[in-house]
């Protein structure tokens, strides 16, 4: 047997080529409640505009690999020209179970901070990267340990999100519903799959008055070859478009609803709701057995209409983050 206070030497790098295989495997051995599969980490690490490998942290011990932790930063603007100069973002970090307890997470943790440290990033999230993030934050229930080694770095909760979902198998539109779209339809909103023409106006609609990332994802869903069908669309009587809901944008998965958005000025219609029980209602002519998403602020208005819709939280995130005065050295590796 290994003496277990024998520690073996850790080497902290950054990513090199035969990494993911071994990477995937001791992901999925240290998160087993967040699984990854080499599809996913190629298309939301390798393949993102804002990938570095040295910002991939790996964490070596006798050849194997045993842990990681991803920093990155903006090299590509979201929008516009803003590369978010003072922001980094750590994605997700592990270590695999039998290098546990010997400090390698901490380690590997100070290493990513310096390396965000170096390129100038003195505000560090975790893990709310868009556009690819694996999870918003941190799923504290799941990971106590995680938690207590982010809270020893000086990372504090700024926010809470909830991830939330309900059973499709029973599911028909409310009456209810039913009723208050016969009556928006009768004062001239329309609803409905967006047409070709009305694309321009959707992906204005959600990168200004909601998330820019959200027009990336209609843009990319339906680029890839998604059916706008997966769309519905209001219109208030002048025509205008005010709001929209969906399902399948992010990974094609077709049970995952979102993103959706209607304007601020519209609230108190109903049209929110009546979004939402379309796309149900498309979600289950499908044959999904379920509808979900990853992420709404604990006790927003849109959290409350979840709530009514019959969604129920599945699991709560931190959304953590670490403020630093001074950069260090630059650092390579």
């Amino acid at each position: 047997m290994t003496d277990p206070t024998t520690r073996a030497r850790t080497l902290i790098r950054g990513f090199r080529p035969g990494d993911g295989p071994p990477l995937v495997a001791a992901w999925c051995r240290s998160a087993p409640a967040d699984p990854v599969t080499a599809d996913r980490f190629r298309s939301l690490v390798l393949l993102d505009a804002n990938f570095d490998p040295a910002g991939l942290r790996v964490a070596e011990e006798d050849g194997h690999l045993v842990g990681a932790a991803y920093a990155v930063r903006r090299l590509t603007p979201m929008t516009g020209t803003d590369l978010e100069p003072e922001q980094g973002w750590l994605p997700f970090f592990f270590v695999d179970p039998a290098a546990r307890g010997r400090g390698v997470g901490r380690e590997l943790l100070t290493d990513a901070l310096d390396w965000l440290l170096a390129h100038g990033r003195t505000r560090v999230d975790f893990a709310p990267y868009t556009p690819n993030y694996f999870l918003p934050g941190l799923d504290a229930a799941t990971y106590p340990e995680a938690a207590a080694l982010l809270e020893s770095l000086g990372f504090r909760t700024v926010d809470e999100a909830v991830a939330m979902d309900r059973s499709l198998t029973d599911y028909a539109l409310p009456p209810e519903v039913a009723c208050r779209v016969g009556e928006l339809t009768v004062q001239g909103y329309q609803f409905g799959t967006p047409t070709d023409d009305d694309l321009p106006a959707l992906l204005a609609l959600a990168a200004v008055h909601f998330v820019p990332d959200w027009a990336r994802a209609i843009r990319e869903c339906l680029l890839h070859g998604a059916p706008p069908d997966r769309i519905v669309v209001a219109r208030d009587p002048s025509g205008r478009l005010v709001g929209w809901a969906m399902h399948g944008a992010y990974e094609s998965a077709i049970e995952r609803f979102g993103p959706f958005g209607v304007l601020d000025e519209m609230r108190g219609t109903g049209l929110g709701n009546v979004l939402l029980h379309l796309v149900l209602e498309r979600m289950r002519a499908l044959g999904a057995g379920s509808a979900w998403f990853l992420w709404t602020d604990h006790d927003s208005s849109a959290a409350r209409l979840y709530r009514r819709a019959g969604f129920g939280t599945t699991r709560v995130f931190r959304v953590l983050r670490r403020e630093a005065a001074r950069c260090p050295a630059r650092r390579t590796g």
